[in-house]
């Protein structure tokens, strides 16, 4: 099985999540590894963006759901779960093979980083924040890393 490694930092999130969850999709032999997951940036203005992501994390019950997490990749990982028929055979085996990490572990260093470029941030003016800062106003606190 094939690793390819995706750096996150300046990549905006759903055009991120549509190409890696088609790739998953399309490439059975192929595991894919999301590093820096907190540099992942969300389009829009940063008031509305803390107010859209305040709202999914408020919706439910912790016990009974839809449960939201807090952690930046834990938020990236869960955007493509959304674009994967996860409660199919094949958006299953999709998603097991999906890794997404914060910063760069040391297993991972060394491989080559594969650029995602439909998914570049520099097509974006100003307006845009970053899943690390989102989760910090969620109650993540970055230090517990």
């Amino acid at each position: 099985m094939s690793i390819e490694i995706i750096d996150g930092e300046s990549l905006i999130l759903g055009r991120l999540a549509s190409a890696v969850a088609k790739k998953l999709l399309t490439e059975k032999d192929t595991e894919i590894v999301i590093v820096n997951a907190e540099r992942v940036v969300i389009s829009g203005s940063k008031e509305r963006t803390f107010k859209d992501y305040k709202a999914k994390k408020d919706r439910g019950s912790k016990e009974q759901g839809p449960y939201y997490p807090k952690m930046p990749d834990r938020i990236v990982k869960r955007t493509v779960r959304g674009m994967l028929p996860y409660k199919q055979a094949k958006g299953r085996d999709a998603f097991s093979r999906l890794k997404v990490y914060l910063g760069i572990p040391e297993d991972y260093e060394s491989g080559d980083r594969v650029k995602v470029e439909e998914a570049s941030a520099e097509r974006l003016s100003r307006k845009y924040v970053t899943v690390g800062e989102v989760s910090e106003k969620l109650g993540w606190a970055a230090k517990q890393r």
